[in-house]
């Protein structure tokens, strides 16, 4: 999601459904109390979960 990457090319590269990252993203959303993607990303940017390049 950070890269930039499409649901379905995500689900290509993990071998799982477009349905299952979709439920994923939504659940870790919740968990951390995100309402928007761009949140869950810069969360993950600030945790050295990935890098902006």
């Amino acid at each position: 999601m950070a890269l930039g990457w499409r649901t379905k090319e995500i689900a290509e590269t993990l071998g799982i459904s477009a349905k299952t990252v979709e439920t994923y993203r939504a659940r870790i959303m919740m968990k951390l109390r995100f309402d928007t993607l761009a949140g869950l990303v810069c969360f993950a940017i600030r945790a050295g979960l990935t890098s902006v390049e």
